[in-house]
């Protein structure tokens, strides 16, 4: 059975969060208000509870705590892979948490390529080649980070998903 908070969006921070059936991963300028909406609301539609994060994230801040207990308390992760998914570094590390959680055997990824070649995350080419060159040159990006980052998009280009580059 889902569980149903009485606010879709995510929850107020806590020690423990709720246990999400969904965990919607995103570019909010490439998605938010189009494809995002519209399948966070068929889920919700769907008695899903779904954690889509509506805050603008400040750049340059590491992401909140919020954001990574709701990837470990849900049981399916929807990646939104968009043309500028890349340039954030919050995505990037989102999906670094998605990719640990799944490797553990305990997280369910479901990507949807929105207007990308799949190869192109997977090899990191084209838009998310450009996202990288950006983040080499950025003082404030650890190595490490770049290449675990790397990784996360070489590994989720190869799972099957839904590839929406014609409508």
């Amino acid at each position: 059975m889902a569980y149903s908070p009485t606010t879709q969006t995510s929850p107020s921070s806590s020690s423990s969060s709720p246990p999400w059936d969904v965990f919607l991963s995103f570019h909010g300028e490439d998605t938010r208000k189009s494809f995002t909406a519209h399948l966070y609301t068929a889920l919700k539609q769907r008695s899903l509870s779904t954690f889509r994060d509506d805050k603008e994230l400040e750049r340059g801040k590491y992401i909140s705590q919020e954001l990574l207990n709701a990837i470990e308390n849900s049981m399916y992760a929807v990646v939104i892979l968009s043309p500028n998914y890349a340039f954030s570094r919050w995505c990037l590390t989102e999906l670094a948490k998605i990719m640990e959680r799944m490797k553990k055997m305990r997280l369910i990824i479901l990507p949807v390529f929105y207007h990308v070649d799949p190869s192109h995350v997977r090899n990191q080419k084209d838009t998310f080649a450009e996202a990288f060159d950006k983040h080499e040159n950025d003082p404030r990006i650890v190595v490490d980070d770049l290449q675990t980052w790397r990784s996360a998009l070489h590994k989720v280009g190869h799972i099957s998903g839904w590839d929406l580059r014609d409508g």
